[in-house]
């Protein structure tokens, strides 16, 4: 097999990956990082394990899901984080096991501060606000500058830190929903942990296109999602504290299904959907043989830059997203810049191109058009998303 950088520019290759999902007729989709499609085998699978579960109900459930079949299923997960088994939680998504993780830290006492940025995930930064509210914290707020780098990042936390000692929580995102920046993570949480800040770690969007290493990462808390980029089944997501921090998180709503100390009763508690759990052996499987985050980074990377580097010669584009290598990935937004609303412009891509992208706004950066490449992607569709910006950056 070619090495990795070679291979992302295999199209025969990727031809054949792409052929193992079903893609309806229609616009060319560019918006795939709202949630990942599901190969057939995956699909298949997941509409078995419904088909199993609806036949045999709870004598299934309760004697082999909810014992040995959960356990296995943790052990795996566990293993494609690098972390103990004993650190994770199923979660139903990223944003219940964040908001759970910041509303249940009860290391928090009145006058004490939370740190957030411009660009976090709504549902992070409205838990944030939440507990300040509740609790009688102050929000200290970072503003990023425009256009990023990785040392401005790293910078403008170091300051703030330094600033406002009385912070005691932060949230962090890895890859931003926005506009794609990838995050410095390690060099901010090294700064974070100089000043005793606890770090919780919004990696919806990197588990599965990024290598990292959680545990080298230095984070205690942090929420994923296994319905992107990893290709399972809406609904799936995983919560991790770090086993030495258990304590500084309270059990959800007091719950007491688990024993102390559990992690698994610091997540929301209900019927989850189980036929997607048990999808999720073949998921991780097909997510290894596909040669993990490095291969499937390695070939968004690729596609990704192709357009980008056209897009960012174009009169009056701005593409957002910063030059350098590591603080990019799939996503990656840009903006007209003679408009300050970019809806009329994602209309046009969409009604004159057939290519679907969606509007994102609420930072610093303002309205911008997320386009974000996927597996399925082809050279034809980038070739076609080049040629329509660069008509519409003609008038």
């Amino acid at each position: 097999m070619p090495r990795i950088e070679e291979n992302a520019r295999n199209e025969d290759y990727w031809h054949s990956i792409a052929e193992r999902y079903d893609v309806a007729a229609g616009p060319v989709n560019l918006e795939n990082g709202y949630f990942g499609r599901m190969t057939r085998g995956v699909a298949q699978d997941y509409q078995r394990n419904i088909d199993f579960i609806n036949r045999k109900n709870s004598v299934h459930v309760r004697p082999q899901f909810d014992g040995p079949q959960n356990i296995e299923i943790h052990h795996q997960l566990a293993g494609l984080l690098g972390v103990e088994d004993a650190s994770i939680a199923l979660t139903r998504c990223a944003s219940d096991a964040l908001q759970s993780l910041i509303r249940n830290y009860n290391a928090l006492q009145p006058g004490d501060q939370l740190l957030i940025s411009d660009l976090e995930y709504p549902s992070v930064e409205s838990a944030m606000r939440w507990v300040a509210r509740q609790r009688g914290l102050e929000i200290i707020e970072i503003i990023h500058e425009h256009p990023a780098s990785h040392d401005s990042l790293v910078a403008s936390y170091r300051e703030v830190l330094a600033r406002h000692p009385r912070i005691k929580l932060m949230a962090l995102t890895h890859v931003t929903h926005l506009t794609g920046l990838v995050m410095p993570v390690q060099a901010i949480v090294d700064a974070a942990n100089a000043h005793g800040v606890d770090v919780v770690l919004d990696g919806a969007h990197a588990l599965g296109q990024i290598e990292f290493d959680l545990q080298a990462l230095g984070v205690a808390f942090a929420g994923y999602n296994l319905h992107k980029w990893i290709g399972g089944p809406l609904t799936l997501g995983v919560m991790y504290i770090d086993p030495r921090r258990l304590a500084d998180i309270s059990p959800d709503m007091g719950s007491q299904r688990y024993p102390e100390p559990d992690i698994r009763n610091r997540a929301p508690y209900g019927t989850v959907n189980i036929p997607a759990w048990l999808t999720l052996p073949k998921v991780l499987q097909e997510h290894k043989d596909l040669g993990g985050a490095r291969a499937k980074g390695e070939r968004l990377n690729y596609l990704r830059e192709l357009w980008v580097s056209e897009a960012r010669k174009m009169p009056g584009i701005e593409v957002l997203t910063p030059d350098e290598p590591r603080l990019q990935c799939a996503i990656s937004a840009l903006r007209f810049t003679h408009l300050q609303d970019q809806t009329p412009m994602a209309d046009r891509l969409l009604k004159d191109y057939n290519l679907f992208t969606v509007v994102r706004g609420g930072s610093a950066c303002g309205s911008c058009i997320r386009i974000t490449v996927g597996l399925t992607t082809s050279l034809d569709d980038i070739n076609r998303l080049i040629r329509a910006l660069r008509e519409l950056s003609r008038g």
